[in-house]
C-alpha cells in the first residue's frame, strides 16, 4: 500500500483544518443570527431543491451522515414545525422528509446569513486563478458532482 507523499499529506491535513474551521464559523453564525443549526439548514436546502421532499434514505446519502443521525435530527426538526415525514407518494413503504411552510421560511431568513459566510470565509478568500485550479482538482474527487 502506498502512502501519500509529505506534500500531498499536508495539504490533506490544511483541507480539514480548513474545512472544520469555516463550518464552524458557519455554524456559529447561523446559530447567532438566525437560531438555526448548519445541519438544519443544510437539510432545509436539500429539501427546497429537490422540490420539497426527499427519500430520508436519499437525504442521509446526500447530507453524508447516518440515517440514525439524520432520523434523530428530523424529530428534532419536525418538533420545531420545519419538516413533517409522509408516506412515500411512490411506493408508500419509506418515508419521506417534507418541508412546511415554516421550514421554507426559516430557510429564507438564514440563507443570506450562510451565504454571507461562505463568501466571507472561503469564495472571498480565492483569486480567479484559485477558482479554476480547485474546480479542476475538484472533478477529479469521489462526491464532487453530487
Amino acid at each position: 500500500m502506498s502512502r501519500p507523499d509529505p506534500e500531498r499529506l499536508a495539504v490533506w491535513r490544511s483541507f480539514l483544518a480548513a474545512h472544520a474551521a469555516i463550518v464552524r464559523e458557519l455554524e456559529h453564525e447561523l446559530l447567532a443570527e438566525r437560531d438555526l443549526a448548519l445541519g438544519w439548514y443544510e437539510v432545509l436546502l436539500h429539501l427546497q431543491e429537490a422540490g420539497g421532499r426527499v427519500r430520508m434514505q436519499q437525504l442521509a446519502n446526500r447530507l453524508v451522515v447516518a440515517k440514525s443521525s439524520l432520523t434523530r435530527m428530523v424529530d428534532r426538526m419536525e418538533e420545531a414545525g420545519l419538516v413533517v415525514r409522509q408516506p412515500c407518494e411512490d411506493d408508500g413503504r419509506g418515508l419521506e422528509a417534507v418541508i412546511t411552510r415554516e421550514g421554507r421560511e426559516a430557510l429564507r431568513r438564514a440563507a443570506p446569513t450562510h451565504l454571507r459566510g461562505v463568501q466571507e470565509h472561503f469564495a472571498g478568500q480565492l483569486t480567479d486563478s484559485d477558482v479554476v485550479a480547485l474546480q479542476r482538482v475538484f472533478a477529479k474527487l469521489p462526491g464532487a458532482t453530487d
